[in-house]
């Protein structure tokens, strides 16, 4: 009889102190959402998903002779007018900056020329610095004839 006392004491017991400490859970999460609403970003506010920079970039012409004059364009969203800008090259797999700069414009356009001299395949792309970090074209195609 003290046996089957002691599981039915036991059952009991664990029962109730499951039923506690899902109470218990279930009290604390309330507690722990508050009903003050948090601060919403307003329109005026901008995310730092908003200022996200980002720079577009097209060679023309992608087939050229060794010496002429290649044009890199494209358009920026997120830099100031007048950002600075540096083309670069790919390099035994590591981006070189060459001398050819340029800087956004109005518009937030920009134009670079170069005259590439090494014959085979030129990758290029075009990079700014900005408060977040570096901004990096896609790479573009030159062929060096």
């Amino acid at each position: 009889m003290t046996s089957v006392f002691r599981h039915r004491y036991g059952r009991a017991l664990g029962t109730g102190v499951l039923t506690v400490a899902l109470l218990s859970g279930g009290t604390a999460g309330a507690f722990a959402a508050s009903s003050t609403p948090s601060p919403k970003s307003s329109p005026t506010t901008k995310s730092p998903m908003d200022t996200v920079a980002s720079i577009t970039a097209t060679a023309k012409p992608t087939s050229v002779k060794a010496g002429k004059t290649v044009l890199v364009t494209g358009r920026t969203k997120g830099l100031k007018v007048g950002s600075p800008l540096v083309l670069q090259r790919e390099k035994n797999g590591k981006w070189v900056p060459l001398s050819a700069t340029g800087k956004v414009k109005t518009g937030s356009s920009y134009a670079i020329s170069t005259k590439p001299s090494t014959k085979g395949t030129e990758k290029l792309r075009v990079a700014s610095a900005t408060k977040s970090g570096k901004v990096y074209s896609p790479t573009v195609t030159v062929t060096v004839t």
